[in-house]
This record gives structure tokens, sequence and C-alpha cells, in this order.
């Protein structure tokens, strides 16, 4: 029999040893218990690493975006997007230009153009739904050929002089454009993770891409339309589109996975609480551009200036580009949910230059003034998307991303046609009073989002 000090010399039999039991006449091989995560079949999995916590500064500065672009895919997917975005801001003024060169009618134009845009709010939440469930590619070539097809057929009603309802009829098939904006913010978010630092990052970079086709379309359709023919802008947007959506889908790699069965907790987004409040905001937000637009251009033409108002409506959308990557260049501080109310009192201070610069009828001092408010409209969009990504799951994300461009959208006509009637029958500033109010009911919509469910979103 050993000794004590043998034993206690002896090792100690590994965690992995079998325990033997004796009981009567039979002995007991007891197996030992697996360490946690081990399978059957070999010795357990090292531990996953952790994902590193993203700091304030990761992914900030003016090298962010360099960043970003160097991620495989990256740049490719960002000029296909660019590229299918420019005819969503060239459509409605080459539909109108060449309608009314054909007709002779503003009236039968805008009626064309309202009716498409009253399509595009019904259409776009569907088609981004298919976009969710059946992936990127699958959807927006079939969708983008089907509004190349509308606006073809549009271009032919005009040219061969078919009846007007015709041309109803086939610029509603426009409606079908898919969103390229919603669709590459969510590569970006399946590129990126859950890194908020870079993610502030890609939505400002997308919001300075969305000013510069807001800024860019418009005039490049105007261009074309009355230095070629009518024609030339709606053909051009044809083109753009076509490219645009072909480079983007083939980009396989970025694209996000499908959900063609989302999970029980990915509730439509308008279900979901907080949705419509904030899609409330995103409706003021667009009567605040609506008319300002509007506004600018009637006061601009009323003080006998018609020819800048369409450059200081440029000036807004380029203010906008670049307060936009300001503001991306740095992580903000604090929930968005807590940002988004003060954002938007910043805004409605900025409106109040514009209205006090019509009040002096000087064209001279409206330009500076509608700069800074252009300057203050990107950090509130940049901030209600971050919230719009947060709230929406991944499965719903393009639908819920649509349905707040949607209301922009629906925002702006509405803001055009009350500013359109105040620049009628008012005085020529009136307009930048009714965009103070719609700020001023965009803050009170936007102190609801700072539920307990929000106020922790960061981004």
């Amino acid at each position: 029999m050993p000794s004590l000090p043998a034993l206690r010399r002896r090792p100690a039999l590994p965690a992995t040893a079998p325990l033997l039991a004796a009981t009567g006449h039979t002995l007991a091989v007891a197996a030992p218990a697996a360490p946690p995560g081990s399978g059957p079949g070999g010795p357990p999995p090292p531990p996953a690493p952790r994902r590193p916590r993203a700091t304030a500064t990761t992914g900030s500065g003016p090298s962010g975006y360099l960043a970003l672009l160097r991620l495989p895919g990256a740049t490719a997917f960002t000029l296909g997007g660019l590229l299918a975005r420019l005819p969503a801001g060239m459509f409605s003024v080459s539909a109108v230009l060449m309608i009314a060169a054909s007709r002779g009618s503003y009236a039968l134009a805008g009626a064309v153009t309202a009716t498409g845009l009253a399509a595009t709010a019904l259409v776009a939440p569907w088609t981004a739904r298919l976009v969710d469930r059946y992936g990127q590619r699958r959807v927006a070539r079939p969708a983008a050929a089907l509004a190349v097809c509308g606006a073809l057929a549009l271009v032919a009603c005009v040219r061969l002089g078919a009846p007007a309802w015709t041309l109803f009829a086939a610029y509603a098939a426009t409606a079908t454009v898919p969103n390229a904006g919603a669709m590459a913010r969510a590569r970006w978010q399946a590129l990126l993770g859950e890194d908020p630092a870079r993610r502030h990052t890609a939505t400002s970079f997308e919001q300075a891409v969305d000013e510069v086709c807001f800024m860019a379309g418009p005039a490049l359709a105007a261009v074309l339309c009355t230095a070629l023919f009518p024609e030339a802008g709606t053909l051009t947007g044809v083109a753009l589109l076509a490219v645009g959506i072909t480079l983007f889908t083939a980009q396989r790699a970025t694209e996000p996975p499908p959900h063609p069965h989302p999970a029980t907790g990915s509730a439509a987004p308008l279900r979901r609480p907080g949705t419509a409040p904030l899609l409330a905001v995103f409706l003021a937000t667009g009567i605040v551009f609506g008319t300002l637009e509007v506004t600018t251009l009637a006061f601009a033409d009323t003080a006998g200036h018609a020819a800048a108002g369409g450059l200081i409506v440029g000036l807004q959308a380029a203010g906008s580009c670049v307060a936009g990557l300001v503001y991306g260049a740095r992580a903000p501080a604090g929930p968005a949910a807590a940002r988004l109310p003060v954002l938007l009192a910043l805004l409605t201070a900025a409106l109040a230059l514009p209205a006090l610069a019509a009040t002096t009828g000087s064209a001279v001092l409206l330009a500076p003034a509608v700069l800074c408010a252009g300057m203050a409209t990107a950090p509130v969009m940049i901030t209600a998307m971050t919230l719009v990504q947060h709230r929406t799951p991944p499965a719903r994300l393009n639908e819920g991303l649509t349905l707040a461009v949607t209301a922009i959208l629906t925002g702006i006509a509405l803001g055009s046609a009350l500013a359109g009637q105040a620049a009628d029958r008012l005085t020529p500033g009136t307009g930048y009073t009714v965009a103070l109010a719609a700020a001023c009911a965009a803050i009170a919509l936007a102190t609801r989002l700072r539920a307990p469910a929000l106020s922790g979103v960061r981004g």
C-alpha cells in the first residue's frame, strides 16, 4: 500500500477520465461531464473571438469615408447607386418640360407628375417589401425594367400625340423605380454590423449622395430638355437607371441576404411602436423642403431675379451636402431620439433667416440665408434615418426606409402646393412662415420619440 506522501504525489485524474463506482456486484462506469460548448465528436471548439466594441472614434474623421469605400465592393455599389438615384430627380422635371413643350399646358404636366407621385407613394413600399423578401437583384432589375418601359411609353405618347389619359397611365408605371438609397443603406448595415460610429458615417455619406442627386438631377434634366430636345431628359434618365441598377445589383458579395419568411418579431414597420410619429416627422420635414424650394423660386421671380432662383435652391442642396459630410465625420454623443428635437430646433432657427431676408426684398441676402437653412437639414435627416434603421428589423429594412422616403416625398408635394398658393395670393416670402410652422410641428412630434424603447438608440 503506498504511503500517504506517495498518494499526495500522484497526479490528479484529468477532468475527462471515467469515474468508477461499485454498487453490490456491479461496477458502474460513468462518463465524464462534457465541458461547456463541446460536441460529441471531438474536443470543444475554441471560443469565438469577441467583436471589438466601437468607440467614439471608430470610422470617424474625414478618413472614415475613404475607409468605407475601401471595403470590398463598396465603391462599385456606391457608383451604381449614384447613377440609379439621379433619374428620381430627373423624371418629374423632364416630364413637366416635355409635356408642356408638346401640349402647351403646365397644368396637364403638373397633373401627370402629381399622379406619378401618388402612384409612387402606393407602390414603392410594396416594391421595397419584395426586395426584403426575395433579394435586391431579383426584384430591383424587373422593377427598374418596368419603370423604363413606362418612361419610354411616356415619350412615345408625347411624340405620337396620344390622348391625355395615356400620359397618366405611362408615367404612373415609373412608380416601380426601386429605392436605390434604401438598398445602399441596407448594404452598409450588412457590411458594418453593430458598429455605431461607422454606421453613422455611412448614413451621413448616403445623405450627402442623396443631396448631390437632388441638386444635380433636376438641373441636368432642365439643361438636356432645353439645350437638346424635350425628350432628352427622360431618355437620359432611362439610360442612367438601366446602367445604375445593373451595376448596383451586379455586386453580389455585398447584397444583404433575403428574408423570404420574416421572423415572428419582424412586424411590418407601420405596426411597430414609434414608427407613426417618426414618419410624421419625415412628412413635416418634407413640407419644409417643398415650401422652401417653391417659395425661394417664387421670391426670386418676383424680385426680378428668376435666373438666380435655381442657383439659390442649389445652394440649399449644396449646404445640406457639405453639412452632412461634416456631421458624419465624427460620431455624435447621446441617443439619436434625444438629438432629433434639438436638431429640429436648430433647423427652425435657421429657417427664420430666409423669412427675415424675404422682408428686405433682396435676393442677395436670401442666398446665404437659404444656404444656412440647407446646412441645418442634413443632420436632421441623418439622425431620423438612423432611428428608422434601428427601429426596423433587418427583414423589413428596405420597406422601413422606403416608407420614410415616401413620407418625405409626400411632404414635399404638400409643401410645394401650400407654397404655391401662398405665392399667388399673399406676399412672396409668406411661404417661409409655412416652413417655420412645419418645423415647429416636427419638433412636437419628435419629442414623442423619447420613449424608453427609443431613448437608448445611438447612431
